[in-house]
């Protein structure tokens, strides 16, 4: 569904457990309120809300806000197809998901093994 070079231009996702709304917003190049939106439109996004409602993103959010922005953006889906395929295809997403992870981890390795060599 998302092949992990499409998001190749965004940046690496931080070790951190929350991110808020500004941080998720760079790392997805997607910008706050279309992230309120999308809150609204996908179910399964659903931010943790502390103090004075503020959001905070946990890593699976930041990945599926990816995985959304590829199906809108990248893959010309609308809202409601790229709902369906989401909660039709929870599996496949699963999967996606899993791919991006070790994508993410993989270049997070790479980067170490970089800084080791110099």
């Amino acid at each position: 569904m998302l092949d992990p070079g499409s998001n190749a231009e965004l940046p690496v996702i931080p070790a951190k457990r929350y991110f808020t709304i500004g941080e998720v917003s760079e790392l997805c190049a997607v910008k706050p309120h279309v992230l309120r939106y999308w809150e609204q439109e996908f179910p399964a996004l659903k931010p943790v809300k502390r103090r004075g409602n503020r959001r905070y993103y946990q890593r699976h959010d930041v990945l599926m806000i990816r995985q959304i922005r590829s199906l809108l953006y990248e893959q010309g889906f609308t809202i409601t197809g790229a709902r369906a395929r989401l909660e039709g295809g929870e599996a496949q997403v699963e999967s996606s998901l899993s791919q991006q992870i070790v994508h993410q981890v993989r270049m997070e390795l790479e980067e170490v093994l970089d800084i080791l060599r110099h």
